[in-house]
């Protein structure tokens, strides 16, 4: 099937926001697990402070993203010879084993970005010179926040996929296994962050604003292959001219 069978929809940059006033909710757990919580107790007065910030960082956060579907290329080689994933009509490489075998049976990918902005980032540095336990849970908060951003973009994206009779799999980002953090720049370019987001890379390869995310979501035909299950070289459209293959050894 090619990508012009692809809906429309599914074809064309598409933003996200939050609508009107739609709030984000913020999981508490994973908020105290950013904050190192182990099951110790805290006592009600802590957590309300804790409650507090949280409910501030839930009113407060305004995500964007942005999202693409974009054809997969598995036949692809690195400079050194090593398969990679490169996304057709962008200029993204994906070196790394993982991501290879993440996405080499997919026939597109859905790359998406997403970001809680600048003036969020703005409220994350102030709170910085105000009290260390709020400024920590602030920005505990805001990382639980972007992740609850990221996961209904997942979901709007599934949906649309699987009305068309598609299957996903999970989520991959750079940074995850060997999927190295480099890619992200092509990432944002094929996605045009900076002028859609205003989201960009630092010199030093970091996303600003710094809660920000990019991820990767392979889109199949069939039912899709998970990047942790062990490697089934007889189901591999690849196989042929895989060069792991030629070493005796599995992506």
């Amino acid at each position: 099937m090619s990508a012009a069978s692809l809906p429309t929809a599914l074809l064309e940059p598409h933003l996200f926001s939050l609508a009107g006033e739609e709030r984000l909710t913020c999981d508490r757990a994973e908020v105290l697990r950013y904050l190192g919580h182990s099951g110790q107790a805290i006592d009600a007065d802590l957590m309300a402070r804790i409650d507090a910030v949280i409910d501030e960082v839930e009113r407060t956060a305004r995500p964007r993203g942005v999202w693409m579907m974009t054809a997969v290329d598995a036949q692809a080689l690195t400079d050194g010879g090593e398969p990679c994933i490169r996304l057709m009509g962008t200029s993204i490489e994906l070196g790394g084993r993982d991501i290879y075998r993440h996405l080499k049976d997919a026939r597109w990918c859905a790359v998406l970005a997403c970001t809680l902005g600048l003036e969020h980032e703005r409220q994350l540095r102030a709170r910085g010179m105000g009290s260390p336990l709020e400024a920590t849970v602030f920005d505990a908060a805001s990382s639980a926040a972007i992740e609850a951003a990221v996961e209904r973009m997942d979901r709007h994206i599934r949906k649309l996929a699987q009305s068309a009779g598609f299957s996903c799999n999970w989520r991959f980002s750079c940074g995850y296994g060997d999927c190295p953090l480099a890619a992200q720049g092509g990432i944002l370019a094929a996605l045009d962050t900076g002028r859609r987001l205003g989201l960009t890379l630092t010199p030093s390869g970091l996303m600003l604003p710094s809660k920000s995310v990019t991820a990767m979501i392979g889109v199949f035909e069939g039912a899709p292959r998970s990047a942790d299950a062990p490697a089934r070289c007889d189901l591999c459209r690849q196989k042929a001219a895989c060069s792991f293959r030629a070493r005796g050894v599995t992506c």
